[in-house]
């Protein structure tokens, strides 16, 4: 077994080859899409898309998810672990980003994508969700596509049964 500073480092490594490969595979699907180089930055990828003779930009920040996907940033991962800049850690929100996009390794060349608007982390208020409650965010681009709609996301989410569905506040 490697020791803790190997498997550190190749979890870093894991973590920046992940966000790569989430770039190429949405690229291949939007064609703007690009890694973002601010090392200050809440999300790590964007998406433009032309909407409505506009652009629309989404906000991706990739988390790697084996049997959950983590709402948590700030923090760092890997082979330098302790902070001393005085960085906090935060759960992503509407503010950081748009959406999470959880990573799931199958094995070394296999990858299913979540997606998992911070609109539901809100909703939420949770630091993480396991991938078996989020089975149908599973490349699900409808949401990707429509994560910052608010009222979609949360319809969405309760016929999927991420969320509780809402009495309603009128009988009838």
């Amino acid at each position: 077994m490697a020791n803790s500073e190997e498997r550190g480092r190749q979890a870093s490594v894991d973590g920046f080859a992940h966000e790569h490969i989430v770039v190429g595979i949405l690229m291949k699907k939007y064609q703007n899409v690009s890694l973002v180089d601010l090392p200050l930055s809440t999300y790590d990828i964007i998406i433009v898309r032309k909407k409505d003779g506009t652009e629309d930009i989404i906000r991706a920040q990739v988390k790697t998810g084996k049997k959950s996907i983590s709402f948590i940033g700030g923090s760092r991962g890997g082979v330098d672990r302790e902070y001393k800049s005085g960085v906090k850690t935060y759960r992503q929100s509407t503010a950081t980003s748009d959406v999470v996009i959880g990573i799931h390794p199958i094995d070394d060349n296999t990858y299913e994508l979540y997606f998992v608007p911070t609109i539901l982390i809100e909703h939420l208020n949770q630091q993480s969700i396991s991938i078996n409650k989020i089975a149908d965010l599973k490349e699900n681009y409808f949401i990707l596509e429509n994560c910052k709609n608010e009222e979609v996301i949360i319809e969405k989410c309760q016929e999927y049964g991420i969320l509780a569905s809402t009495p309603s506040l009128f009988k009838s």
